[in-house]
């Protein structure tokens, strides 16, 4: 190839969704950042490499132009778990392959793509590997395809996996690419690694297949979130791992003073974040060992930001699926391990020593809304999420009655959830799933939707009212679209709460939310404080205790001087506030 110098790449991040690895956005995966830094460690100057996402391309065609003019072009891509994305569909096949043939370029494909092509929402379903029409196909690292292919030339590509010292060089060489995403600096999370595989070898999960774990130093993830907060994110999560307990042990144990430096060594070289959350926590890791990662457990909730979410992999209830598929969990097991993780890190930020040893007092209805990381009425700290897959050998009639009762059980005995996620699975070649395919899953659908359905009203709805009772405030809410008269919003975090809003707000403006009401899977909410001299007719009715008639009584009375002058309750007027009625809108 031309000389490193002289070369000019293009990324195009086509988004990844796998068992732990999250980029879709406002989320950027571990991928395009170090194959940039990569590009970098063989020679190609930074100002030469292009990054765009998929739905830049969608939105502008003159894009492509750099994916035609590109010497090299690496597309990223791959989802080997079927979901919903608000941020923005991943690349349709089709779309992937017209990429190829744009390319005049050398053309590198890689990311969980390597493992078969799904489509986006589709669960209960086989995939195949498809090259798209690229001239490689990484079946390794892309990262390491693409720093190969630029310092040896492409007789000299092969398949391999990078090493620490590598990722360590590339994740900081690579972090100047975050500001060439469309959400960058203040709607964008990055994922990051703190280790790849899994020591169990669950029947469907693609995760075993990069072999045990391998745990960066510390000083490998601090001195790339030192790089990326000098690039201006103010959002990480440390989600690209199997087990974030087992982080810097043997593969399997806590090790809490590892946690601490890694969790203390974040907060030290990025002492302005906003977001600092995880994602996977193995259940068993803490029944298991059950002080060690209660201690664990504590230091992420001294350090995380609130609202954080441990999703725990408990795949089904059911005994029979759970030995069939070879899962490391029951639904026992699971349910000490949920408990565990609300006594330790259920609480909410303000809460006195007392009220933190209490279930009932965590649970109940934020006083007197208020913003800031010390307040009262903010998310807990750290909850657990469960994580349900159907389409499983074994799966029979009483599968569904294991999971709603192990989900009842959790709810009856006063614990809280930050959220379910049921999905059907997908059968990946190269996994156990891949002998027997998805024909379970196909073949029990109706009564899924069903099920799925009944969670959602029984379980979910009254599980959100106690996590996220009315009260609580979630700052910087981020508006994305408008829906029903309605404009939707989240936070920057895992699992973000879904808001809805009254009336249509401009996008992309963000505003603290004052929470008024619950669905099944979001919420409703209303800024916070409301200033009653210029809400809507439709915020004020919004709030608990103010119907359409008082808040038409609240309108005709306007402008107020001061709060005296409105007729409300205490417990209303908490979520309001009256400005000088000569600066109101």
């Amino acid at each position: 190839m031309t000389d490193p110098a002289d070369l000019s790449v293009t990324l195009v991040d086509g988004y990844v969704d796998e068992p732990a690895h999250f980029g879709v956005p406002p989320y950027v995966s571990t991928y395009p950042r170090y194959t940039a830094g990569a590009l970098v460690d063989a020679g190609v100057p930074p100002e030469n490499v292009t990054y765009h996402t998929i739905d830049e391309l969608r939105d502008d065609r003159h894009k492509w132009q750099d994916v035609e003019e590109a010497d090299l072009f690496c597309y990223i891509g791959g989802m080997t778990v079927p979901g919903k994305y608000v941020g923005g569909p991943p690349a349709e096949p089709d779309e992937v392959r017209e990429l190829a043939w744009t390319a005049n370029g050398v053309s590198v494909m890689g990311g969980p793509v390597r493992f078969g092509v799904g489509e986006a929402n589709e669960g209960a379903s086989e995939t195949e590997r498809d090259d798209l029409d690229f001239d490689f196909l990484a079946m390794a690292d892309v990262e390491a395809a693409a720093h190969d292919i630029v310092a040896n030339g492409l007789d000299g590509f092969e398949d391999r996996y990078r090493g620490v010292p590598e990722e360590t060089r590339w994740a900081r060489q690579g972090a100047f690419v975050v500001e060439q995403h469309p959400n960058h600096p203040d709607h964008l999370i990055a994922e990051l690694e703190t280790s790849r595989g899994c020591p169990y070898r669950c029947s469907f999960c693609t995760e075993p297949m990069y072999g045990d774990p391998e745990f960066r130093p510390p000083g490998s993830v601090v001195d790339e979130v030192d790089a990326l907060s000098d690039r201006g994110v103010r959002h990480f999560r440390l989600g690209r791992q199997a087990d974030i307990l087992a982080y810097g042990g043997d593969g399997e144990a806590p090790n809490p003073d590892a946690l601490r430096d890694l969790y203390g060594g974040i907060r030290e070289v990025a002492p302005d974040l906003e977001t600092l959350h995880l994602d996977n926590m193995n259940p068993i890791t803490v029944v298991k060992w059950p002080e060690k990662a209660r201690e664990g457990i504590r230091i992420i909730a001294e350090h995380n930001t609130p609202g954080d979410t441990a999703a725990f992999g408990l795949e089904s209830a059911d005994p029979l699926v759970q030995e069939e598929n070879n899962l490391n969990v029951s639904a026992e097991e699971c349910f000490e391990a949920v408990r565990i993780v609300n006594e330790e890190a259920g609480w909410r930020p303000g809460e006195d020593s007392e009220a933190r040893s209490a279930s009932e007092s965590r649970a109940a209805k934020p006083r007197g809304p208020s913003v800031g990381d010390d307040a009262p009425n903010r998310l807990p700290k750290l909850l657990p999420g469960i994580n349900l897959v159907h389409g499983l050998k074994g799966e029979r009639e009483a599968t569904f009655r294991h999971n709603k009762e192990f989900l009842q059980r959790v709810y009856d005995e006063g614990y809280m959830l930050r959220r379910v996620n049921i999905r059907q699975v997908m059968a990946f070649e190269g996994t156990d799933m891949a002998e027997t395919g998805a024909d379970l899953a196909r073949d029990h659908k109706k009564r899924f939707k069903q099920y799925k359905r009944e969670v959602r009203e029984e379980i979910d709805n009254p599980m959100l009212e106690r996590v996220a009772p009315v009260g609580t405030v979630l700052p910087d809410v981020t508006l994305e679209y408008h829906q029903d008269g309605k404009t939707f919003g989240r936070r920057l975090g895992t699992y973000p709460l879904l808001v809805g809003v009254p009336g249509e707000r401009e996008l992309g403006r963000t505003l603290d939310v004052a929470i008024v009401g619950h669905g099944y899977r979001s919420v409703t909410g209303v800024p916070h404080p409301l200033d009653v001299n210029s809400a809507s007719m439709d915020e004020l009715s919004a709030i608990p205790g103010i119907g359409r008639s008082s808040a038409g009584d609240i309108v005709v009375n306007r402008p107020y001087e001061s709060a005296d002058e409105v007729d409300l309750d205490a417990e209303i007027a908490d979520f309001t506030t009256v400005r000088p009625f000569e600066s109101a809108d």
